[in-house]
């Protein structure tokens, strides 16, 4: 509702306006940029070209889905358009996996920043697109249609890519957590 009234009063002129989506979004893009690009200075240059296109193109949003979803859209494509541009290979991380659990208690002793941060790093490790969709799912709650219209994914590969993102992000934060108790 309050994405809506901000949209109007920059389509009639006021600039300055554009300010509110800066600030409510800016975390969630660069969370995003960075979930694909996977290098903070390019995640930083991503997230504002996608705000520099969202205003240029304000006006094609129609609402035909909530303003968040457009904008995840746009920095997504914002962010593979980057890195076809700057051709970098994005590195296909293989874990190992192996049906050990990882122990509770573990996870329980880890520090709020500490498992903030293990995160992070497991999800720079996970292809873009898992990562992307893990992050989507997870951190920013969207549901499974919702991504799927953010990536232009049908809901059945946004349920297969959100599994094997669950199933690699377990391989690699256990190796990380063993990494850490050395």
């Amino acid at each position: 509702m309050m994405d809506q009234q901000y949209i109007d009063k920059v389509l009639a002129g006021d600039r300055h306006s554009f300010r509110y989506f800066l600030q409510k979004y800016q975390d969630m893009v660069f969370s995003v940029a960075m979930s694909i690009v996977k290098n903070e200075s390019l995640a930083e240059e991503v997230a504002q070209d996608a705000f520099v296109k969202c205003y240029h193109k304000l006006d094609t949003f129609h609402q035909q889905s909530k303003f968040s979803s457009w904008l995840y859209r746009i920095v997504v494509n914002t962010a593979f358009m980057r890195l076809r541009k700057i051709k970098i290979e994005v590195l296909d991380f293989q874990p190992d996996y192996n049906q050990e659990v990882i122990d509770e208690h573990e996870l329980t002793l880890l520090e709020e920043e500490e498992r903030s941060q293990l995160i992070n790093e497991a999800l720079c490790l996970l292809p873009a697109n898992e990562s992307l969709a893990l992050r989507l799912f997870y951190l920013e709650e969207e549901s499974i249609k919702e991504v799927s219209l953010i990536t232009g994914w049908t809901d059945a590969n946004t349920r297969v890519i959100l599994h094997r993102g669950r199933k690699r992000m377990y391989g690699i934060l256990k190796k990380l957590m063993n990494k850490a108790n050395v």
